[in-house]
């Protein structure tokens, strides 16, 4: 995702690859990416800093994204993430740590790591490292964008729906499967999401990771009609992107005091 927050150009999970290209995971388990990137890296505004849930994983960083690491100023990923990328300006961040994004004569923003985790429980020593990442301006309490990374529905994202009040969440679904480890899951599937969009309550969810990968149990149209069917009580918030247009969504407004 490329998101524009008061003149700040911020860059999620670059993937830039060209597709039919196979990947490999852990455990013998592989991936074979299926569309092209919406937006050819070279067709990209400056990037400010990359957001990375986690480095490991190609349909997160694939070969064309890690060379575009080495190009922006500044890539925030996890702690294990920050040492396998060998980039001086990768920064290490843990759930609930902050860092700011500030330049003279920018409006500076927040950003917070949240806590995600990308299998099922105990599935760490596998699966490895993972964060969402929160976008808040100095001034307000009110998160402006929130992404969940790859995570299932756990008790970290009960966290975040807690301490978080979010306009807009970038919520990653696709329930990520894989052969040799059958029904399990690695990401929210639409009922997940539905379950955590009522929960959160963000003025405006956006799903987002859910095509152009082999391991999308719920790609594009079954995960659209499979949300649609979960979401009594969610879908007036639940909008989703075309790919490659940019989309605007305007301040809240606030009603004024009495």
């Amino acid at each position: 995702m490329l998101i524009e927050v008061d003149g700040w150009n911020i860059l999620t999970d670059p993937t830039f690859d060209d597709p039919g290209q196979r990947y490999d995971f852990a455990l013998g388990t592989s991936s074979v990416k299926t569309s092209g990137p919406a937006v050819r890296a070279t067709d990209l505004p400056a990037i400010d800093v990359v957001l990375l849930s986690h480095d490991h994983h190609a349909d997160n960083l694939d070969h064309a994204g890690r060379a575009l690491l080495r190009t922006v100023p500044r890539v925030i990923t996890t702690a294990s993430g920050s040492r396998r990328l060998g980039l001086a300006h990768a920064e290490p961040i843990v759930p609930w740590q902050e860092t700011v994004l500030a330049e003279p004569g920018r409006q500076p923003l927040r950003v917070i790591a949240t806590p995600s985790r990308h299998g099922p429980p105990l599935s760490r020593p596998l699966v490895g490292e993972n964060l969402g990442f929160a976008i808040r301006r100095p001034s307000e309490s009110r998160v402006a964008v929130w992404m969940s990374g790859d995570s299932v529905y756990f008790r970290g994202l009960e966290q975040v729906a807690r301490r978080l009040d979010v306009d807009i969440a970038l919520v990653h679904i696709g329930a990520v499967r894989f052969g040799l480890t059958g029904r399990v899951k690695y990401t929210m599937d639409a009922r997940d999401a539905a379950r955590f969009i009522r929960l959160l309550e963000p003025r405006v969810a956006l799903p987002v990771h859910y095509e152009g990968w082999t391991h999308f149990s719920e790609s594009h149209d079954r995960a659209r009609v499979r949300l649609l069917a979960e979401s009594e009580g969610v879908h007036h918030r639940v909008r989703w992107l075309p790919l490659g247009h940019p989309v605007e969504f305007p301040a809240p407004i606030t009603p004024l005091a009495p």
